[in-house]
């Protein structure tokens, strides 16, 4: 069923207080005001030297029938449904994430280049999937990774629950989609993940994630991606300090048969 989002007044103010939505306290103001805000307002945040800029997406704008993705590609307009919580997120995550949202929008204007507005590939799949629900795990500790390809999620996110706070796990949520889902606060969220390895801090990973993508070396498949449950994570879910949430939650799902992921992405 798709999800719809609340009504800018309807949403629980005490949303943004948590994770995943508290990452966002910069932007408070264009969240939690009390009106929507303008797409001035977000263009405002961009640096000085950015090609991009947020359009509203209007009928006279789509009529020009070009792709989304080869708008942003040919002239950095990136199409922007006004008073709506998607595309909100999606403009946060542009300004927080550029490289990353550059090197997506790179590949996907590639693949239109080669097959047209009307198909749709294996890497454009893997690619929106990653743009709306995207995360990525920075694992310190190898050993976790054994738990994770197993779809052991007792073992992930309770016997190994002190992993999530000492440093040896670190995530960073990337996709809009799952900000948007996390203003329900009893949903169950679980992001598409990329697993990486090694002791860079958060920001020198995403350069090397974005890195990759742009060299065609990540995300050319959806089977890339890894389901990760985010409502595991301690103070994701209001019911996931207690073991039974981490034997019995919806979001846990076993290893399908025959399934396996690819390599983790060492970071250099």
């Amino acid at each position: 069923m798709r999800y719809v989002a609340p009504a800018r007044g309807a949403v629980d103010m005490a949303v943004f207080g948590r994770a995943p939505l508290a990452c966002w306290g910069e932007y408070a103001a264009l969240l939690q005001g009390p009106g929507w805000p303008p797409l001035g307002a977000l263009n405002e945040r961009w640096p000085v030297d950015a090609r991009e800029r947020f359009v509203a997406q209007t009928p006279a704008l789509l009529a020009d029938g070009r792709h989304y993705e080869q708008r942003i590609a040919e002239e950095g307009a990136i199409a922007t449904r006004e008073r709506n919580w998607h595309d909100l997120f999606n403009a946060l995550a542009w300004l927080r994430y550029p490289a990353l949202k550059r090197a997506l929008n790179a590949q996907q204007a590639a693949e239109i280049s080669r097959v047209g507005i009307k198909q749709r590939t294996r890497p454009q799949c893997a690619l929106t999937h990653f743009d709306e629900g995207g995360v990525m795990l920075l694992l310190r500790d190898e050993r976790l990774l054994a738990l994770w390809d197993a779809h052991d999620w007792h073992g992930l996110f309770w016997r190994e629950r002190t992993a999530w706070t000492d440093g040896r796990l670190a995530l960073v949520v990337f996709g809009h989609a799952l900000f948007e889902h996390a203003l329900t606060p009893e949903k169950l969220l679980v992001g598409k993940a990329l697993a990486v390895l090694g002791g860079a801090d958060e920001t020198a990973a995403c350069e090397e994630v974005a890195q990759a993508i742009a060299a065609g070396r990540l995300l050319r498949d959806p089977q890339e991606l890894r389901p990760l449950p985010l409502s595991g994570l301690p103070g994701w879910h209001a019911d996931n300090a207690g073991e039974a949430f981490h034997r019995e939650a919806a979001c846990y799902r076993p290893l399908r048969p025959g399934r396996s992921y690819p390599p983790a992405l060492r970071l250099l």
